[in-house]
């Protein structure tokens, strides 16, 4: 199996090597995971896959389907249930837990998470405008992105809008893989990770934690 696990982004810390660095790292309260199914490239799927489950959920804010699918693995409904595809078939079964012991070899992770949201935003702090000039003239449109509709960039074309305009509107919580973070510590007393540096979410956002697919 890919190692690979369910967690919960719990803040931001420091801790110090023994050559007396500093290194800022992100606290993960990693599973224990549920198997909640197992998919296999021999059977009608046709793929190899295994569902991860965690943070459990109280039935009543659940429904029948996800308690039913829990039930198969013994299990509460789970809050944060994610499919990981698998090169080859795995040794787990429905039912079997997942911990952070599966990444006590590994250097170098993948973080996945979705981030923070910032509403709705203007041209400036969406895209890095530099706003209009703040001489003389220019009246209550300092932080205006000027003209949208102008023929010039697409001359012979109407002066419609043109797709891919940047403009004001929704910024932020988009799913985003922070790549080659180095994995400091495993704490498997306390199902915990310490990631290297910072990872897409805010504090108690889920992530997705598996072994870099770009450096071993």
């Amino acid at each position: 199996m890919i190692p690979a696990i369910l967690g919960k982004k719990i803040g931001m810390t420091q801790v110090f090597e023994p050559s007396g660095e500093r290194v800022p790292v992100t606290i993960i309260q990693a599973g224990p995971c549920y198997v909640l199914q197992v998919k296999r490239a021999d059977s009608k799927d046709g793929y190899d896959s295994v569902q991860l489950g965690f943070d459990d959920v109280k039935p009543h804010r659940s429904n029948l389907a996800q308690i039913g699918h829990a039930r198969k693995a013994s299990t509460l409904p789970k809050r944060f249930i994610r499919e990981i595809r698998l090169t080859e078939a795995t040794d787990k079964n429905v039912g079997d837990t997942v911990t952070v012991d599966i990444l006590k070899d590994v250097k170098w992770v993948d973080v996945t998470g979705v981030t923070k949201g910032k509403g709705t935003q203007g041209v400036m702090r969406r895209w890095g405008f530099g706003g209009q000039p703040a001489s003389h003239g220019t009246e209550r449109k300092h932080r205006s992105p000027g003209s949208i509709g102008s023929r010039a960039a697409m001359r012979g074309q109407s002066g419609a809008i043109k797709r891919g305009l940047r403009m004001a509107g929704h910024m932020g919580h988009k799913r985003r893989t922070a790549r080659c973070q180095a994995l400091v510590a495993v704490d498997a007393e306390n199902n915990v990770l310490l990631i290297r540096g910072s990872v897409p979410g805010p504090e108690g956002g889920y992530v997705l934690v598996r072994r870099s697919k770009t450096r071993s």
